[in-house]
């Protein structure tokens, strides 16, 4: 039971993780510092679907799964989870490669609005 709650727990971490890849600029722009945490994160991100590399979350998840008796899954996070919802069909390359260009987008759009945002600031 233990196993699976931490898997149970890694697959919401998981989730919540690409949620902050995807969406973590918004929060800059009310608490600017969350940049610091948010940049790495999007990067991070952006590096594993260019790259066609697996999280570590997804081997984690894996393997407290399998230790608390439950079949694991072959592929990534995306491909197992949220794939079969958005995208029935499967994961490909040319979709990695468009969910990257997605996160670049979305953070490039937000992180603009924000420094645009700095920049009709009146000084203090």
């Amino acid at each position: 039971m233990t196993y699976r709650l931490a898997a149970d727990a890694v697959l919401v971490l998981h989730l919540a993780f690409i949620l902050f890849v995807l969406a973590g600029g918004l929060p800059v722009l009310r608490w600017p510092r969350v940049a610091f945490a948010h940049l790495p994160a999007a990067a991070w991100g952006i590096h594993i679907e260019l790259s066609g590399g697996l999280c570590p979350l997804t081997p984690l998840e894996n393997t407290l799964r399998a230790r608390a008796g439950q079949a694991g899954y072959e592929g990534s996070f995306i491909e197992h989870y949220l794939l079969p919802v958005i995208y029935p069909d499967g994961l490909t390359r040319e979709l990695q490669l468009a969910l990257a260009g997605t996160v670049v987008v979305v953070n490039v759009a937000v992180y603009s609005w924000v420094l645009w945002r700095r920049g009709k600031a009146p000084s203090r």
